[in-house]
Protein backbone atom coordinates (compact mmCIF):
# COMPACT_ATOMS: atom_id res chain seq x y z
CA UNK A 1 0.00 0.00 0.00
CA UNK A 2 1.80 3.59 -0.87
CA UNK A 3 0.58 6.13 1.43
CA UNK A 4 0.48 9.55 0.12
CA UNK A 5 2.46 12.38 1.65
CA UNK A 6 0.20 14.17 4.06
CA UNK A 7 -0.72 18.09 3.11
CA UNK A 8 -1.83 20.72 5.76
CA UNK A 9 -4.16 22.96 4.06
CA UNK A 10 -3.63 27.03 4.89
CA UNK A 11 -6.40 28.20 6.16
CA UNK A 12 -8.39 30.21 4.00
CA UNK A 13 -8.93 33.88 3.90
CA UNK A 14 -13.17 33.67 4.80
CA UNK A 15 -13.01 37.61 2.93
CA UNK A 16 -11.38 37.31 -0.40
CA UNK A 17 -14.12 36.74 -2.63
CA UNK A 18 -14.84 39.90 -1.22
CA UNK A 19 -14.25 43.39 -3.38
CA UNK A 20 -11.68 45.71 -1.87
CA UNK A 21 -8.17 44.49 -0.06
CA UNK A 22 -8.90 41.62 2.41
CA UNK A 23 -6.80 39.63 5.02
CA UNK A 24 -6.68 38.25 8.53
CA UNK A 25 -6.51 41.05 10.85
CA UNK A 26 -3.90 41.49 13.29
CA UNK A 27 -5.10 43.63 16.47
CA UNK A 28 -2.50 45.61 18.59
CA UNK A 29 -2.02 49.08 20.23
CA UNK A 30 1.64 48.96 20.01
CA UNK A 31 3.08 49.12 16.55
CA UNK A 32 6.38 48.08 17.31
CA UNK A 33 5.17 44.77 19.00
CA UNK A 34 2.71 44.05 15.92
CA UNK A 35 5.16 44.42 13.16
CA UNK A 36 7.18 41.57 14.78
CA UNK A 37 4.46 38.92 13.86
CA UNK A 38 2.59 40.62 11.10
CA UNK A 39 2.77 38.80 7.87
CA UNK A 40 2.59 39.86 4.17
CA UNK A 41 -1.47 39.65 2.97
CA UNK A 42 -2.55 40.31 6.65
CA UNK A 43 -4.52 43.29 8.04
CA UNK A 44 -2.42 45.41 10.59
CA UNK A 45 -4.89 47.47 12.87
CA UNK A 46 -2.99 49.63 15.29
CA UNK A 47 -4.09 52.71 18.18
CA UNK A 48 -1.27 55.38 16.94
CA UNK A 49 -1.61 58.82 17.41
CA UNK A 50 1.09 60.97 14.83
CA UNK A 51 2.42 57.29 12.81
CA UNK A 52 6.13 57.85 12.87
CA UNK A 53 8.76 57.71 10.30
CA UNK A 54 10.44 54.46 12.10
CA UNK A 55 7.13 52.83 12.75
CA UNK A 56 5.89 53.75 9.24
CA UNK A 57 8.76 51.57 7.64
CA UNK A 58 8.79 48.65 9.75
CA UNK A 59 4.97 48.46 8.71
CA UNK A 60 6.05 48.72 4.94
CA UNK A 61 8.85 46.09 5.71
CA UNK A 62 6.20 43.70 6.76
CA UNK A 63 4.06 44.58 3.03
CA UNK A 64 0.76 44.42 4.83
CA UNK A 65 -2.70 44.44 2.69
CA UNK A 66 -3.62 47.62 4.32
CA UNK A 67 -3.21 49.62 7.97
CA UNK A 68 -6.30 50.39 9.79
CA UNK A 69 -5.84 53.24 12.46
CA UNK A 70 -7.90 53.62 15.27
CA UNK A 71 -6.31 57.17 16.02
CA UNK A 72 -5.92 60.17 13.55
CA UNK A 73 -2.32 59.45 11.75
CA UNK A 74 -1.85 63.37 11.33
CA UNK A 75 -3.32 64.58 14.52
CA UNK A 76 -2.30 68.12 13.70
CA UNK A 77 0.50 68.82 15.98
CA UNK A 78 3.36 68.40 14.02
CA UNK A 79 3.86 67.68 10.25
CA UNK A 80 4.39 63.20 11.00
CA UNK A 81 6.29 61.41 8.27
CA UNK A 82 4.62 58.32 8.33
CA UNK A 83 1.30 58.15 6.56
CA UNK A 84 3.70 59.54 3.37
CA UNK A 85 5.42 56.71 3.81
CA UNK A 86 2.61 54.30 3.63
CA UNK A 87 0.85 56.31 0.81
CA UNK A 88 4.57 55.82 -1.43
CA UNK A 89 4.50 51.94 -0.83
CA UNK A 90 0.97 51.51 -2.16
CA UNK A 91 -0.38 50.20 1.50
CA UNK A 92 -4.34 51.87 2.22
CA UNK A 93 -4.82 53.54 5.01
CA UNK A 94 -7.74 53.71 7.18
CA UNK A 95 -7.70 56.67 9.47
CA UNK A 96 -9.72 57.43 13.04
CA UNK A 97 -11.90 54.45 12.61
CA UNK A 98 -12.20 54.73 16.60
CA UNK A 99 -10.62 53.18 19.46
CA UNK A 100 -13.57 50.31 20.10
CA UNK A 101 -11.84 48.55 17.03
CA UNK A 102 -9.16 47.09 19.26
CA UNK A 103 -11.73 45.97 21.60
CA UNK A 104 -14.44 44.65 19.06
CA UNK A 105 -12.40 43.31 16.49
CA UNK A 106 -10.30 39.57 17.53
CA UNK A 107 -6.97 39.11 16.43
CA UNK A 108 -7.20 36.64 13.39
CA UNK A 109 -10.60 37.26 11.68
CA UNK A 110 -10.45 37.85 8.54
CA UNK A 111 -11.71 40.66 7.19
CA UNK A 112 -11.75 43.19 4.03
CA UNK A 113 -11.55 46.87 2.92
CA UNK A 114 -14.05 48.47 1.13
CA UNK A 115 -14.15 52.47 0.88
CA UNK A 116 -14.22 53.95 3.99
CA UNK A 117 -15.14 50.77 5.71
CA UNK A 118 -14.05 47.80 7.63
CA UNK A 119 -15.84 44.89 6.81
CA UNK A 120 -15.98 40.95 8.13
CA UNK A 121 -18.15 39.02 6.00
CA UNK A 122 -20.89 41.34 5.59
CA UNK A 123 -20.60 43.15 9.18
CA UNK A 124 -19.16 46.33 9.36
CA UNK A 125 -16.28 46.17 12.10
CA UNK A 126 -14.98 50.08 12.02
CA UNK A 127 -15.33 52.71 9.68
CA UNK A 128 -13.07 55.98 8.83
CA UNK A 129 -11.40 58.01 6.31
CA UNK A 130 -9.62 56.19 3.51
CA UNK A 131 -6.46 58.88 3.45
CA UNK A 132 -4.95 59.33 -0.43
CA UNK A 133 -2.29 61.66 -1.45
CA UNK A 134 -4.68 64.77 -1.56
CA UNK A 135 -6.12 64.09 2.20
CA UNK A 136 -2.11 63.99 3.62
CA UNK A 137 -0.95 66.77 1.64
CA UNK A 138 -3.46 68.83 3.59
CA UNK A 139 -3.12 67.78 6.54
CA UNK A 140 0.43 67.59 6.32
CA UNK A 141 0.05 71.56 5.54
CA UNK A 142 -2.33 72.27 8.48
CA UNK A 143 -0.03 70.24 10.88
CA UNK A 144 3.34 72.67 9.87
CA UNK A 145 1.43 75.24 11.04
CA UNK A 146 0.63 74.13 14.57
CA UNK A 147 4.38 73.71 15.28
CA UNK A 148 4.76 77.37 17.37
CA UNK A 149 3.00 75.59 19.80
CA UNK A 150 5.14 72.45 19.92
CA UNK A 151 8.17 74.67 20.59
CA UNK A 152 6.36 76.19 23.36
CA UNK A 153 5.33 72.65 24.68
CA UNK A 154 9.21 71.81 23.88
CA UNK A 155 10.51 74.64 25.61
CA UNK A 156 8.81 74.24 28.22
CA UNK A 157 9.28 69.80 28.94
CA UNK A 158 12.72 70.96 28.79
CA UNK A 159 12.92 73.45 31.80
CA UNK A 160 10.71 70.50 33.71
CA UNK A 161 13.34 67.88 33.24
CA UNK A 162 16.15 70.16 34.05
CA UNK A 163 14.76 71.12 37.21
CA UNK A 164 13.92 67.34 38.01
CA UNK A 165 17.45 66.04 36.53
CA UNK A 166 19.99 68.88 37.34
CA UNK A 167 21.41 66.43 39.82
CA UNK A 168 21.88 63.87 37.61
CA UNK A 169 22.58 65.93 34.42
CA UNK A 170 24.83 68.25 36.11
CA UNK A 171 27.28 65.87 38.55
CA UNK A 172 26.19 62.41 37.75
CA UNK A 173 24.45 61.83 41.07
CA UNK A 174 22.88 58.59 40.63
CA UNK A 175 24.55 56.81 37.63
CA UNK A 176 24.99 53.26 38.87
CA UNK A 177 28.26 51.38 38.86
CA UNK A 178 28.92 48.79 36.15
CA UNK A 179 31.53 45.91 35.24
CA UNK A 180 31.84 47.47 31.63
CA UNK A 181 35.14 49.46 31.50
CA UNK A 182 34.89 52.71 29.64
CA UNK A 183 37.87 54.75 30.92
CA UNK A 184 39.86 56.08 27.51
CA UNK A 185 37.56 53.85 25.07
CA UNK A 186 35.29 54.82 22.40
CA UNK A 187 31.55 53.99 23.05
CA UNK A 188 29.30 53.49 20.02
CA UNK A 189 25.59 53.59 20.92
CA UNK A 190 23.24 52.30 18.31
CA UNK A 191 19.46 52.57 18.51
CA UNK A 192 16.99 51.12 16.05
CA UNK A 193 16.05 54.71 14.61
CA UNK A 194 16.63 56.63 11.07
CA UNK A 195 19.10 55.10 8.93
CA UNK A 196 21.14 52.84 11.15
CA UNK A 197 21.73 50.14 9.07
CA UNK A 198 23.58 51.85 7.03
CA UNK A 199 25.37 53.97 9.33
CA UNK A 200 26.27 50.64 11.02
CA UNK A 201 27.61 49.09 7.43
CA UNK A 202 29.59 52.41 6.71
CA UNK A 203 31.03 52.76 10.37
CA UNK A 204 32.24 48.47 9.79
CA UNK A 205 35.97 49.93 9.40
CA UNK A 206 36.04 52.40 12.53
CA UNK A 207 34.71 49.39 14.23
CA UNK A 208 37.15 46.86 13.19
CA UNK A 209 40.07 49.40 14.02
CA UNK A 210 39.10 51.05 17.24
CA UNK A 211 36.89 48.34 18.91
CA UNK A 212 34.26 50.70 20.88
CA UNK A 213 32.18 49.67 23.38
CA UNK A 214 28.84 48.36 21.50
CA UNK A 215 26.07 49.75 23.52
CA UNK A 216 22.01 48.86 22.39
CA UNK A 217 19.51 50.41 23.00
CA UNK A 218 16.55 47.93 23.55
CA UNK A 219 16.24 46.57 19.71
CA UNK A 220 19.51 48.11 18.71
CA UNK A 221 20.64 45.07 20.60
CA UNK A 222 19.15 43.32 17.67
CA UNK A 223 20.21 45.52 15.02
CA UNK A 224 23.98 44.87 15.96
CA UNK A 225 23.45 41.47 16.41
CA UNK A 226 21.84 41.51 12.81
CA UNK A 227 24.83 42.96 12.00
CA UNK A 228 27.32 40.51 13.35
CA UNK A 229 28.52 42.42 16.05
CA UNK A 230 28.65 41.31 19.62
CA UNK A 231 26.75 44.25 22.26
CA UNK A 232 28.83 44.56 24.65
CA UNK A 233 26.05 46.41 27.00
CA UNK A 234 22.31 46.54 26.64
CA UNK A 235 20.47 49.36 28.31
CA UNK A 236 16.79 50.50 27.94
CA UNK A 237 13.22 49.42 29.42
CA UNK A 238 13.43 45.79 27.72
CA UNK A 239 9.79 46.04 25.90
CA UNK A 240 11.18 45.66 21.99
CA UNK A 241 14.93 43.43 22.85
CA UNK A 242 15.15 39.51 21.77
CA UNK A 243 15.71 36.71 24.37
CA UNK A 244 18.36 36.08 21.70
CA UNK A 245 20.34 39.97 22.43
CA UNK A 246 19.25 39.54 26.60
CA UNK A 247 21.12 35.89 26.85
CA UNK A 248 24.09 37.11 24.66
CA UNK A 249 26.53 37.58 27.38
CA UNK A 250 25.81 41.68 27.29
CA UNK A 251 25.81 43.67 30.34
CA UNK A 252 22.26 44.52 30.84
CA UNK A 253 20.64 48.39 32.21
CA UNK A 254 17.39 48.07 32.95
CA UNK A 255 16.07 51.51 32.44
CA UNK A 256 14.03 52.46 35.50
CA UNK A 257 11.35 54.81 35.93
CA UNK A 258 12.43 57.82 38.76
CA UNK A 259 10.19 56.00 41.43
CA UNK A 260 11.85 52.65 41.06
CA UNK A 261 9.38 50.79 39.24
CA UNK A 262 10.99 48.63 36.39
CA UNK A 263 9.02 46.88 33.96
CA UNK A 264 11.65 45.11 32.01
CA UNK A 265 13.52 43.94 35.35
CA UNK A 266 11.20 40.88 35.89
CA UNK A 267 11.69 39.67 32.06
CA UNK A 268 15.16 39.98 32.49
CA UNK A 269 15.60 38.27 35.71
CA UNK A 270 13.51 35.70 34.48
CA UNK A 271 16.56 34.42 31.66
CA UNK A 272 18.70 34.47 34.41
CA UNK A 273 19.99 37.25 33.91
CA UNK A 274 21.51 39.96 36.91
CA UNK A 275 20.94 43.34 35.34
CA UNK A 276 22.03 46.64 36.87
CA UNK A 277 19.12 49.37 37.25
CA UNK A 278 19.54 53.02 36.31
CA UNK A 279 16.42 55.07 37.72
CA UNK A 280 16.09 57.95 35.11
CA UNK A 281 13.44 60.20 33.68
CA UNK A 282 14.82 60.84 30.69
CA UNK A 283 14.67 58.02 27.50
CA UNK A 284 16.88 55.15 27.00
CA UNK A 285 19.11 56.70 24.68
CA UNK A 286 20.14 59.30 27.21
CA UNK A 287 20.51 57.00 30.53
CA UNK A 288 22.99 55.34 27.40
CA UNK A 289 25.15 58.28 26.82
CA UNK A 290 24.71 59.65 30.51
CA UNK A 291 26.40 56.75 31.27
CA UNK A 292 29.12 56.42 28.58
CA UNK A 293 29.90 59.57 29.67
CA UNK A 294 30.16 59.48 33.23
CA UNK A 295 31.94 56.05 33.29
CA UNK A 296 35.06 57.90 30.66
CA UNK A 297 34.55 57.26 27.34
CA UNK A 298 36.87 59.03 25.34
CA UNK A 299 34.34 59.72 22.81
CA UNK A 300 30.70 58.43 21.93
CA UNK A 301 29.50 57.73 18.20
CA UNK A 302 25.67 57.85 18.12
CA UNK A 303 23.71 55.77 15.24
CA UNK A 304 20.12 55.73 14.91
CA UNK A 305 19.59 58.75 17.87
CA UNK A 306 16.98 61.61 17.48
CA UNK A 307 18.89 65.07 16.77
CA UNK A 308 16.12 66.71 15.04
CA UNK A 309 13.38 68.69 16.60
CA UNK A 310 10.79 66.80 14.14
CA UNK A 311 12.48 63.84 15.07
CA UNK A 312 11.98 64.45 18.63
CA UNK A 313 8.66 65.20 17.84
CA UNK A 314 8.37 62.28 15.91
CA UNK A 315 9.16 59.68 18.66
CA UNK A 316 5.98 61.32 19.90
CA UNK A 317 7.13 61.76 23.37
CA UNK A 318 7.53 64.75 25.23
CA UNK A 319 10.48 63.37 27.84
CA UNK A 320 12.34 63.94 23.99
CA UNK A 321 13.23 67.46 25.57
CA UNK A 322 15.87 65.48 27.96
CA UNK A 323 17.79 64.16 24.78
CA UNK A 324 18.14 67.79 24.10
CA UNK A 325 19.84 68.53 27.33
CA UNK A 326 21.93 65.37 27.65
CA UNK A 327 23.85 66.79 24.59
CA UNK A 328 24.54 69.68 25.50
CA UNK A 329 25.87 67.84 28.84
CA UNK A 330 28.03 65.19 27.04
CA UNK A 331 29.18 68.18 24.57
CA UNK A 332 32.00 67.89 22.18
CA UNK A 333 32.34 64.35 22.92
CA UNK A 334 29.35 63.13 20.86
CA UNK A 335 29.45 62.15 17.49
CA UNK A 336 26.62 61.77 15.97
CA UNK A 337 26.36 59.08 12.89
CA UNK A 338 23.43 59.86 11.25
CA UNK A 339 23.34 60.21 7.53
CA UNK A 340 27.20 58.86 7.23
CA UNK A 341 25.92 56.59 4.65
CA UNK A 342 24.10 59.79 2.85
CA UNK A 343 27.94 61.60 3.40
CA UNK A 344 29.94 58.91 2.19
CA UNK A 345 30.06 56.59 -0.63
CA UNK A 346 32.58 54.22 -2.34
CA UNK A 347 33.77 55.46 -5.34
CA UNK A 348 36.10 52.66 -6.63
CA UNK A 349 34.19 51.01 -9.40
CA UNK A 350 35.14 47.16 -10.54
CA UNK A 351 37.40 47.88 -13.22
CA UNK A 352 39.70 50.21 -10.75
CA UNK A 353 39.81 47.09 -8.43
CA UNK A 354 40.59 44.90 -11.37
CA UNK A 355 43.19 47.25 -12.70
CA UNK A 356 45.03 47.60 -8.76
CA UNK A 357 44.75 43.33 -8.58
CA UNK A 358 46.58 43.03 -11.96
CA UNK A 359 49.22 45.76 -11.01
CA UNK A 360 49.68 43.82 -7.86
CA UNK A 361 50.23 41.17 -9.83
CA UNK A 362 52.61 42.10 -11.97
CA UNK A 363 54.75 44.02 -9.51
CA UNK A 364 55.16 40.53 -7.88
CA UNK A 365 56.20 38.78 -11.20
CA UNK A 366 58.58 41.80 -10.91
CA UNK A 367 60.16 41.00 -7.67
CA UNK A 368 60.05 37.04 -8.25
CA UNK A 369 61.86 37.92 -11.66
CA UNK A 370 64.46 39.56 -9.70
CA UNK A 371 65.56 36.94 -7.47
CA UNK A 372 66.96 33.32 -8.23
CA UNK A 373 64.87 31.38 -7.05
CA UNK A 374 61.87 33.40 -8.12
CA UNK A 375 63.12 33.20 -11.69
CA UNK A 376 63.14 29.35 -11.22
CA UNK A 377 59.66 29.26 -10.08
CA UNK A 378 58.65 31.32 -12.84
CA UNK A 379 60.26 29.39 -15.22
CA UNK A 380 58.54 26.39 -13.66
CA UNK A 381 54.72 27.63 -13.45
CA UNK A 382 55.26 29.02 -17.48
CA UNK A 383 55.92 25.45 -18.32
CA UNK A 384 53.20 23.96 -16.22
CA UNK A 385 50.65 26.54 -17.82
CA UNK A 386 51.97 26.23 -21.79
CA UNK A 387 51.42 22.06 -20.75
CA UNK A 388 47.83 22.62 -19.47
CA UNK A 389 47.16 25.43 -22.84
CA UNK A 390 48.45 22.63 -25.36
CA UNK A 391 45.79 19.94 -23.25
CA UNK A 392 43.15 22.31 -23.95
CA UNK A 393 44.04 23.13 -27.44
CA UNK A 394 43.91 19.26 -27.82
CA UNK A 395 40.71 18.51 -27.15
CA UNK A 396 39.46 21.30 -29.85
CA UNK A 397 41.27 20.24 -32.39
Amino acid sequence: MVRMPLRLRTPRNADADYPGVSGVARVDRRTKNLTKRLRPGEVAVIDHVDLDKVSAEALVACRPAAVVNASASISGRYPNLGPEILMAAGIPLLDGVGAQVMTTLEEGTSVHLEGERLLSGTKEVASGVLQDATSIEAAMLEARAGLNDQLESFAHNTMDYLVKERELLLDGVGVPDVRTKFDGRHALIVVRGYHYKEDLQILRHYIREYRPILIGVDGGADALIDARLKPDMIVGDMDSVSDRALTSGAEIVVHAYRDGRAPGLERVEKLGVTPVVFPATGTSEDVAMLLADDKGASLIVAVGTHATLVEFLDKGRSGMASTFLTRLRVGSKLIDAKGVSRLYRSRISGWWLFLMLAVGILALGAAMWATDGGKAYLQVFAARFDDLWSFIRGIFT
